[in-house]
This record gives structure tokens, C-alpha cells and sequence, in this order.
């Protein structure tokens, strides 16, 4: 099939030598991996940033006048200016280490609602909401008697905003909504939604997670309250994130744990807790994971957002008609404004079958509700098997995921 939609080119060949899981074979098979969404595989610099570190660095960091504790804190806190200049920041004390986006949340979710929350409040979210973004309101909720409000998910999968300015009253506490959907791909327009939420003086958190390994975000021109994103899912470490927090939040809002390091003074009738970001990062922290990260945020901007972004919107059209070409296959999230993910359906047969096949032919794609068991509900589906693309992915690995789609079709229609 002709078609004019193959992405920009640039030398993803050099880019896919760097990631070393992608030499791989699977069940036999040149391995193709389009799970980036779930976890992004890992550069070569990621790896080796890490393996000195243990090698060469590890002490623990903020508490040694030696030498080896001061190079730790070092590289340590260099992971924590350069999140701050992925994030355009405007300042280190408000990037907070946390193990990812989940925990973020939670982090969130729980201070301000034992600050702010009380019964018959609300907190608004949305039907493309991952779990994580959803429970952890639950919980809140629940603890305080206020009520979780939820956006309404259109037909192409993006959210109703006439309904949302709806939902909008004094009652409102937060509004917490995902940058971009993990199952439809759909990019929401954050900053409208922030928008309209700050007209009410309502704070507004976004989970980051999705978009940032593929946009470019500034969160001072967004000037969105608190934004989270995961290291594993930007080429860094499993076990690392990063949430970001307008300071005037982040000292207003009490601790989440206790223990070292978060401290200033501690007695046994009182005490008092250390200067942000500190006052949010209790213990030993993932020291490894701050230096993993920082070296994979560097990958990501020194290959150029812009760059990428356009690499993996070309990959998405190319896929999207690809697919579109089987018969009996529809796509679920047609949003005018996507990131590099889709979600589809082959006729009635299970999405799981469908992800065996293309198992056995080394091509890994993800199966099942993705942790967005409402939006499931919402278009009355048990799941989906979902393909998603990163700076890595090539048309040639489309390719192969499409006539492996084909032959499942084949064996199970």
C-alpha cells in the first residue's frame, strides 16, 4: 500500500545502537518492542551513569563530611538540576525525588487532603485517568467525606469541557488530570484546563507521565500547581520520579513521612522539619536512581524533544494507516491531538490472543485494561492490545507489528 505519512528521518539507527535490550532476540525472533508506554527500555549512558556510580560514588548523601559523601550528594543533586531544567522549574527546591509517578500522586493526595479536604468537597478527574490517578483521590475522598467528580470521555476520546466547566464550584478543592492518556494517547489540552481551573482558584495537578519522554513541558509557562512524571517511562531507572510542586504548595503542605533526613529537629516532645525539597524525601533516597535519571533526561534533550516529538508523530500516522488497512480492526482513541500510542481491536477476538501471536513473533505489545479499568467500561470493552512507539521505533518495526497483526487475524477471525 502506497502512503505519503512515513515519519521525518533522522538517524534512529544510531539511536537504537545506544540501547543495548534492542539486540535482543524473543521466542527466536529479532525482538520489537513497542511497550515504550509501559516502560521505555535503557540508553547505554543510563546504564554506565549507574554502574559507576556504584562503582566509584556510592556513600550515602547530606549527612558525610568525607569526601566520598560529598561526590554522591554531588551527582545526586545533579540529577535534581536537571529535572529542574526538564521541567523549566523555577527552582531546585521544587522537584521532589519520589519512586514515580504513583507515589507522587499519593504524596499529593494525601497532604493536601489532610490540609485542605473536608466533607462534601470535591475532586474533580477524568475518565482517561490510570488508576494511580484515580485511587489515590478515592482515598482521600473517602477518609474526608468529600466526593470524586469525573470528566466525561467523547466518543474519539477526549474529554468533554463543556461538561468539566460544569463540574466547576466552590465545592471544588482539585482538579487532577492526566497531560496525556496511556491507553488512547490522547493529548489533553492541559493548559485550557488549567486555565478554567485557576479562574476558580482551584490548584490543578497533571500526571506527566506519558508526556514527558514525548513533549516538551515547562511547567511555569503551564503554571500548572504540582506535575509528576516517572523515570522508567523517560529512558531512566525503574524507581525514580519526580514530582514538582509550586513552592507555595510545597510549604504549605505537611510532611508525607517521617524519619531521616526530612528533619531539622527532633525531640521527643517536638519536631521540627527541614527546608524543601528535603522536608518531602524521608530516608536514604534512591541515590542511583537520581543519577540514572539526570543522565537519561540529558539523552532526552540532547536529542531534542522537538526532534523526537516529530520522529514518533511521523511513526504514529504511519502505524495508524498501516493498521487501519486490516480488515476488521478498529482503533480506539481517534483524538486530533495524539501521542505515539494506539489501542485497537481485532473484531471480536480477545486482545490477549492477539498479543500471544504477536508474542511468538518477538513483536511485545501490551495487552488488557492498562490500568484504566473505567475507560474500559466507558467504550464497553474488556481491553485492548496497545502499540506504542518511542524514539527508537522505526517503520520497519511497524511493519512487522502489522503483518503480525495480519497473521493473527488469519489464524483467529
Amino acid at each position: 500500500m502506497e502512503t505519503t505519512s512515513k515519519p521525518i528521518q533522522f538517524d534512529v539507527s544510531s539511536i537504537r545502537r545506544q540501547f543495548p535490550l534492542l539486540a535482543e532476540t524473543m521466542n527466536g525472533k529479532p525482538l520489537v518492542f513497542l511497550d515504550s508506554a509501559a516502560s521505555s527500555q535503557k540508553p547505554q549512558v543510563v546504564l554506565e551513569k549507574i554502574d559507576y556510580y556504584y562503582r566509584h560514588l556510592h556513600a550515602n548523601v547530606h549527612r558525610g563530611v568525607y569526601r566520598l559523601s560529598q561526590e554522591a550528594t554531588d551527582a545526586y543533586e545533579h540529577g535534581r538540576k536537571v529535572a529542574r531544567r526538564f521541567l523549566n522549574a523555577a527552582k531546585e527546591e521544587e522537584i521532589i525525588f519520589v519512586r514515580g509517578t504513583t507515589e507522587a500522586i499519593n504524596l499529593v493526595a494525601d497532604t493536601y487532603g489532610r490540609k485542605y479536604l473536608n466533607p462534601g468537597d470535591e475532586v474533580i478527574v477524568s475518565g482517561l485517568e490510570h488508576h494511580s490517578n484515580i485511587v489515590p483521590w478515592q482515598l482521600a475522598c473517602s477518609h474526608y467525606a468529600a466526593k470524586l467528580r469525573v470528566i466525561p470521555v467523547l466518543d474519539n476520546g477526549t474529554l468533554d469541557l463543556d461538561a468539566f466547566r460544569k463540574l466547576l464550584n466552590d465545592r471544588t478543592k482539585m482538579v487532577a488530570v492526566a497531560h496525556v492518556s496511556n491507553t488512547l494517547g490522547t493529548i489533553n489540552p492541559i493548559k485550557e484546563i488549567i486555565t478554567l481551573a485557576h479562574d476558580k482558584d482551584i490548584p490543578v495537578m497533571v500526571d506527566g507521565a506519558q508526556a514527558a519522554p514525548h513533549a516538551t513541558i515547562d511547567v511555569q509557562a503551564l503554571d500548572v500547581d504540582f506535575y509528576a512524571f516517572s523515570g522508567h517511562k523517560v529512558y531512566g531507572p525503574t524507581g525514580i520520579g519526580i514530582l514538582y510542586g509550586k513552592q507555595k504548595w510545597l510549604s504549605e503542605l505537611p510532611p508525607y513521612q517521617g524519619g531521616g533526613e526530612m528533619i531539622a529537629q527532633v525531640t521527643f516532645d517536638h519536631t521540627t522539619f527541614a527546608e524543601l525539597p528535603h522536608k518531602f524525601e524521608a530516608g536514604t533516597p534512591n541515590i542511583a536512581g537520581a543519577v540514572g535519571l539526570g543522565a537519561a533526561l540529558e539523552f532526552v534533550m540532547e536529542t531534542g524533544r522537538e526532534t523526537i516529538a516529530s520522529h514518533e508523530a511521523g511513526l504514529l500516522s504511519y502505524a495508524t494507516e498501516q493498521l487501519l488497512a486490516i480488515p476488521g480492526l478498529r482503533i480506539y482513541g481517534t483524538a486530533p491531538d495524539k501521542a505515539s500510542v494506539i489501542s485497537f481491536l481485532l473484531n471480536n477476538v480477545h486482545p490477549y490472543d492477539t498479543g500471544t501471536i504477536l508474542d511468538q513473533l518477538g513483536i511485545a505489545v501490551r495487552t488488557g485494561h492498562h490500568c484504566t479499568q473505567p475507560l474500559m467500561d466507558r467504550f464497553g470493552i474488556p481491553g485492548t492490545v496497545r502499540a506504542s512507539f518511542g524514539v527508537y521505533n522505526t517503520t520497519e518495526d511497524i511493519d512487522q507489528l502489522v503483518a503480525g497483526v495480519r497473521k493473527a487475524a488469519s489464524m483467529l477471525q
